[in-house]
């Protein structure tokens, strides 16, 4: 008998690559989501259920008495979702796979690569701190109650629809017109960067096995480039050979956008390289087969220009970036 799997959520950017592998792997996999229309279909194979996640009456409705080898809710921000599906999934399930990230990992780190027994502390970001909030909940859960938890800490995860930069679209459009485009510090910090597809052969191996009920993974990729190089690998796709390449300190970027700044000083601005031995020690295909950001930054570019309505410029970011260029880019000599 396969495995059971429910899946909240399982059209985003990271849930439908795990979809796609579970139903490729052979699970007996049932989507639970709003139904709303999304680019990322379902695939064949899977059962879908309609209702709203942040709804428990909703949820109990349409499961009724059924239970699952493992759930996944891939749309738990805050404490308050975290104690309702223990509430609603205690005894409906042998697992329950929260997603956490590896923001909540301390930051700056204070030696790599970064293991699942690094200290828990981001002072800089909300949404990393209500993360270590959930996991703490689930632990307390795990440890007095036996709710079956497993923690999973994905990094940056793209698909073919994102870009690595804040602006997305935007710093490719100035790529493409000659403009500067701005780079937190120098450039050189290595950021660990993996395809969606990749990060769903590790995480679909953890599926329903107990070993890995009441552990943490990360599950990344071994490939940390460095900003430089993600930009250039980014220009390289567009068509652009040498990118206009401003570096900024990240606090003087967090100071001119409030809105650029938290997840920069508390994820993108830190080197983060990641020792993924543990995912690798359960699940031995995870890793086997990768995809370099240089192929991948390939994929996104076509998926953009496929899709032009996609291609959305920031107006307000956009001017941002040209008042940091204004005033960090080098000046010629007189």
């Amino acid at each position: 008998m396969s495995v059971s799997v429910l899946f909240i959520g399982g059209t985003g950017r990271i849930s439908t690559s795990c979809v796609r592998e579970a139903v490729a792997q052979g699970l007996d996999v049932t989507v639970l989501n709003r139904g709303r229309t999304s680019e990322r279909a379902v695939p064949d194979g899977a059962e879908v259920l309609t209702a709203d996640a942040g709804d428990p009456a909703a949820v109990k409705a349409v499961l009724g008495d059924r239970t699952f080898d493992a759930v996944v809710n891939w749309v738990v921000f805050t404490p308050e979702q975290v104690r309702r599906d223990i509430e609603l999934f205690a005894g409906r399930t042998g697992q329950y796979l929260f997603i956490s990230s590896a923001s909540a990992y301390q930051t700056p780190p204070s030696h790599l690569p970064v293991t699942e027994s690094t200290p828990l502390r981001n002072p800089f970001w909300q949404y990393s701190r209500d993360k270590i909030a959930c996991e703490e909940i689930l632990t307390a859960a795990y440890r007095e109650e036996g709710f079956p938890a497993t923690i999973i800490r994905p990094s940056h995860t793209y698909d073919e629809t994102l870009l690595p930069f804040d602006g997305g679209w935007t710093v490719v459009e100035r790529m493409r017109a000659g403009k500067p485009v701005i780079v937190h510090g120098d450039g050189t910090s290595l950021w660990t960067i993996t395809h969606a597809r990749d990060f769903a052969v590790g995480f679909t191996g953890l599926l329903g096995l107990d070993a890995a009920i009441g552990e943490a993974f990360h599950i990344t990729g071994d490939e940390a480039p460095t900003w430089n190089q993600i930009f250039q690998h980014v220009a390289a796709a567009a068509g652009v050979d040498e990118p206009d390449l401003v570096h900024v300190p990240s606090d003087a970027i967090a100071a001119a956008d409030p809105g650029w700044g938290p997840g920069l000083l508390g994820d993108k601005a830190h080197s983060m390289v990641f020792d993924n031995t543990k995912v690798k020690r359960l699940v031995p295909a995870f890793g086997q087969r990768t995809t370099p950001y240089k192929l991948g930054a390939r994929e996104v570019v076509a998926w953009y220009d496929a899709h032009p309505e996609q291609q959305v410029v920031d107006a307000e970011r956009d001017k941002v970036m040209d008042w940091l260029a204004d005033r960090y880019a080098p000046h010629p000599m007189p």
